[in-house]
């Protein structure tokens, strides 16, 4: 290893949050929770990762109380007695090994297809009825929709709080029914929650007023948002450094703690003219702190396998540029996904200097649970 892993492993604080380092577990769906429920495999896979010394754990998307949150099988809910049972196993699992957990509070908006669970006969529900600019799907929300929705992210946060949680997740990013209402291309109201920027933006601030409300000014509230889309990877919520300042500030002062800004590639610059990524410019615009994340630990082979990179940006992937950009304060946090899902114990070997050792991710890890 060529440089010092010093910012990695230097403790963050925030309000009552103190993390063991800066490394987080990003939220990865896994569908291994029939009855929508953690099972103790679930719990088992968590604490693992948090055994492994990773700080942060986000779990997976966990769906708040609404009848259109859910759109695939075996995703675990975020209420009723059985799930929430399930959720504190885990958070008691994850504190014993050290770490620290949030949950990701998630609802999944026209991603939604009629005949998910759990009810067969709710379809999708969205900003304007439509899955990406000009395919329909599902029901365009109502003012009561609206509110329903705003009321179950409440729920789901105080609820988290009472299990014990450190802090909790919004899922703003990925073509998701937050995301909905902030990308042009599907909001299409005509209403306060439509149009401008400010606009497009007052679900998503209501929701994250909300949360604070209920959860009171000490617990930490993390958003994730994203540029790219699943339904368009080149998708853009903001164009200029400019426009995210604008958009940031609403939500600075709804009361986000720290920023998750979503990229497939941690490395790739945002803007023209700088080599900050989201995270970075999130960072410098908001005075928040933020969490990177995108291919951390993934090999070239899989990168340029799975998503078609270039050479060149491929050889830049590697653990000294993570270094690097945390030294120079771009961002605070960063998350690891598939390279953790594959290999609980990553952060230890990449400590330790035994990357040689790191099991390189395999497709076919994503069938089982370990």
């Amino acid at each position: 290893m060529s440089m010092n892993l010093g910012p990695l492993f230097e403790p963050f604080e925030l309000h009552n949050l103190t993390l063991r380092n800066r490394v987080a577990m990003a939220p990865m769906t896994r569908n291994f929770s029939p009855g929508n429920a953690p099972s103790q495999d679930v719990v088992d896979y968590y604490r693992r990762r948090a055994e492994g010394g990773v700080g942060l754990l986000i779990t997976e998307g966990t769906t708040v109380n609404h009848p259109g949150a859910n759109g695939y099988p075996n995703v675990p809910f975020f209420h009723g007695d059985t799930a929430l049972a399930g959720w504190k196993d885990v958070v008691d699992a994850v504190h014993e090994a050290g770490g620290a957990i949030f949950p990701q509070l998630w609802h999944v908006g026209a991603v939604r297809k009629e005949g998910t669970e759990p009810d067969p006969s709710v379809p999708g529900y969205s900003p304007s009825g439509l899955f990406s600019p000009g395919k329909p799907n599902g029901k365009a929300m109502s003012k009561d929709d609206i509110d329903d929705v705003i009321t179950a992210f409440a729920d789901g946060a105080q609820d988290a709080k009472a299990l014990g949680f450190d802090g909790v997740e919004i899922h703003g990013a990925h073509g998701y029914l937050l995301d909905q209402f902030l990308w042009e291309g599907t909001n299409q109201r005509d209403d306060e929650y439509g149009g401008s920027m400010e606009n497009r933006l007052r679900f998503v601030v209501e929701i994250v007023e909300a949360v604070r409300h209920r959860v009171g000014p000490d617990f930490p509230i993390m958003l994730r948002f994203s540029q790219w889309k699943q339904q368009d990877y080149e998708a853009k919520l903001v164009n200029t450094p400019e426009e995210l300042e604008q958009f940031l500030k609403p939500l600075v002062d709804a009361g986000v703690d720290i920023f998750h800004a979503s990229t497939r590639r941690f490395w790739e610059p945002e803007f023209e003219g700088s080599d900050l990524n989201l995270a970075g410019w999130t960072q410098k615009l908001s005075g928040k702190p933020t969490m990177s994340v995108g291919s951390v630990g993934l090999t070239e082979d899989f990168i340029s396998g799975t998503f078609a990179s270039k050479k060149e940006a491929v050889e830049q992937s590697g653990i000294d540029e993570l270094v690097e950009r945390m030294n120079n304060s771009e961002f605070e946090l960063i998350a690891v996904g598939r390279a953790l899902l594959q290999d609980p114990e990553w952060l230890v070997k990449v400590k330790d200097g035994r990357i040689g050792e790191v099991e390189p991710f395999a497709k076919k890890s994503l069938a089982k649970l370990y």
